[in-house]
């Protein structure tokens, strides 16, 4: 997929089209991986059983919930910038990090820890994403980077923690 537009969807932007291009292709692959973990988040939510289901539906609502609102605000500020992004289900397999899940059923626990390493990942990828926003002088970007990481660091938190239960510490 180019990040470079069409000249009808051409944004104006004080950003140099390298700067815009660059961007875009680090921000696309973090808008499909959230789109896919935002799925993957929904599908255990769905499938969630045991005796702390309703916590593990409760937790995991929300926290797909917070993923989906990411989605739109990274849209739209790649096309701030000049750049294109995501159209369909197809463009964001091709440039998914995130796995998918297909299990017919995945124990509780294993969920939460399939979720806390994949919001790790996250996590890690939006770091990547802010040292180009840096380099280019995206500030705006950045900052919304900065509070990407914030809410992943507690999703991951949240899932960690959520996953210890019965283990030797007493949790």
């Amino acid at each position: 997929m180019s990040s470079k537009p069409n000249e009808s969807l051409a944004t104006p932007t004080d950003l140099a089209a390298e700067a815009s291009g660059e961007i875009a292709a680090a921000l696309n692959p973090l808008l499909a991986d959230i789109f896919a973990l935002y799925l993957k988040t929904k599908n255990f939510h769905w499938h969630a059983s045991g005796p702390h289901f309703r916590d593990y539906h409760l937790l995991l609502d929300e926290q797909a919930d917070q993923l989906f609102q990411m989605t739109d605000a990274i849209a739209e500020r790649v096309r701030k910038i000049g750049g294109t992004t995501l159209r369909s289900i197809g463009n964001i397999s091709r440039l998914q990090r995130v796995k998918d899940n297909d299990a017919e059923y995945v124990a509780p626990v294993e969920m939460l820890a399939e979720l806390c390493e994949d919001n790790k990942m996250l996590a890690a990828s939006f770091r990547q994403a802010h040292e180009v926003t840096g380099r280019h002088g995206d500030i705006a970007s950045s900052s919304l980077i900065e509070n990407w990481i914030d809410e992943t660091e507690r999703r991951t938190w949240f899932l960690f923690e959520a996953s210890r239960v019965g283990d030797s510490t007493g949790h």
